[in-house]
């Protein structure tokens, strides 16, 4: 009993200290930007998002971030889902290499493609538009999508399935109807991952996009760090309303997240 009662604090304490960890750069941040900006003040203030809102424009690169992170990941979603249930419940002459073949768009780093890609788009006249904000992201994210899907597909039961067949439900009855609806965790981790990778992304917006309006909210972040670059407290409540957004989605859907992660993980 007593070894059992050592163990346990043992734990929690091992716990404790990752979690402080964890913890203190994001603390750090918040506690940063409710400083004042002039030394000396007290007190806690509010003000600096508000005024770090207004004078990084961060409505509008909040915006972009959005349509352009809802769009990746509705059509990631779906070309993923579609993808991930051909390779993991049909048999067709040619999917192990197609699908090998899609996986190079995991396996080759953004950066490796990011400098040809910009003339291809530059020569097709896409560059400073949203297509080119999200085109590249979706056929990374799809890569990645269909790889996480297929694990999902060829992992449920088949009894499942071929009870379906019997009951007389094709291909697309079979997926939306049966398969989907009991593979939610999966479907929630996708969608999550997928959003916080373009909600994030800054290379691809820094090599593509020159127009001011279609500047999205981590480039924002970093043309406004050069202007700020004297203001501390300002700095650290623009990054608090950068990752905001994130941080919400994440704790909404936290609990089909980490589900999906662990089935993915044994699954796997």
């Amino acid at each position: 009993m007593r070894a059992s009662r050592l163990e346990r604090v043992g734990t929690y304490a091992v716990l404790a200290v990752f979690t402080a960890y964890a913890l203190y750069p994001v603390l750090a941040i918040l506690f940063t930007a409710l400083r004042p900006e002039v030394v000396g003040q007290g007190g806690v203030h509010w003000e600096n998002f508000a005024k770090a809102w207004h004078e990084g424009n961060f409505g509008s690169y909040l915006g972009t971030s959005a349509i352009v992170s809802g769009s990746v990941v509705a059509i990631s979603v779906v070309l993923s889902v579609l993808a991930g249930y051909a390779f993991g419940t049909m048999r067709f002459r040619g999917h192990q290499a197609l699908f090998y073949l899609m996986l190079l768009g995991i396996m080759v780093p953004a950066e490796a493609i990011v400098v040809p890609l910009y003339f291809d788009l530059r020569d097709l006249g896409l560059t400073n538009s949203y297509l080119a904000l999200i085109g590249p992201q979706v056929a990374q994210s799809v890569a990645f999508g269909a790889f996480w899907m297929r694990t999902y597909f060829s992992s449920a039961s088949r009894s499942v399935v071929e009870a379906a067949r019997l009951d007389g439900a094709g291909h697309w009855q079979t997926l939306w109807r049966v398969l989907l609806p009991m593979g939610r965790p999966a479907l929630v981790t996708l969608i999550v991952m997928v959003f916080m990778w373009t909600w994030n992304e800054f290379l691809l917006a820094l090599v593509m996009v020159t127009d001011e309006a279609l500047r999205t909210a981590p480039l924002g972040l970093r043309f406004f760090s050069g202007r700020a670059v004297t203001s501390v407290p300002l700095l650290a409540a623009a990054s608090v309303l950068v990752a905001l957004p994130v941080v919400l989605v994440y704790l909404f859907l936290q609990r089909h997240f980490i589900r999906g992660m662990l089935d993915g993980a044994v699954k796997g």
